[in-house]
């Protein structure tokens, strides 16, 4: 397990480092990743690079600690004084402008649920892990080439879905 760890802790620090944008965070989930794995290893069917594994483990950890803390914003959040003399200026427009970000991700974050398993891996690691498509086609066992076009169709899935999806509100 120490060599596991040894070889992919930065790998997996990385990907939720792009994702979170938070130093603590990414270290915090980093260490329950490589728990969870020890805790499931026996589930790991060497159908993927075990660094892909292991980023799937920390996506999922990521997504739960999003939806925690989703839950914990007031319901009438929209509805508090901004003007309040308690606060700086400001303060509370740049939490809200920040909730509804966080929102917003979390919906494209669903969108890409619904992308096929190995088009939403390659966004995945090209846009949280910063590969470069060779790096996303070894990883993935296939072609440079494969990578440009599934990353491509993705975001276009993508920009689709998220377009329906503003017509329907």
């Amino acid at each position: 397990m120490d060599e596991l760890y040894s070889q992919n802790a930065k790998i997996v620090y990385h990907f939720l480092y792009k994702q979170c944008h938070d130093r603590h965070l990414a270290e915090d989930l980093t260490q329950e990743t490589f728990l969870q794995a020890y805790q499931s290893i026996e589930r790991f069917d060497g159908s993927c690079k075990i660094s892909v594994w292991l980023c799937q483990i920390a996506k999922h950890l990521l997504y739960r600690h999003w939806e925690k803390q989703k839950h914990e914003v007031p319901a009438d959040f929209e509805m508090q004084d901004t003007h309040s003399s308690n606060t700086e200026p400001g303060v509370q427009d740049t939490a809200w402008h920040q909730t509804c970000v966080r929102i917003e991700l979390i919906d494209v974050l669903k969108e890409m649920q619904k992308l096929p398993a190995e088009r939403r891996e390659v966004i995945y690691l090209r846009i949280t892990g910063a590969l470069s498509f060779k790096e996303i086609g070894e990883i993935m066992g296939k072609s440079e080439n494969w990578a440009r076009v599934s990353f491509y169709r993705g975001k276009e899935q993508l920009l689709k879905g998220r377009m329906n999806h503003e017509r329907e509100k």
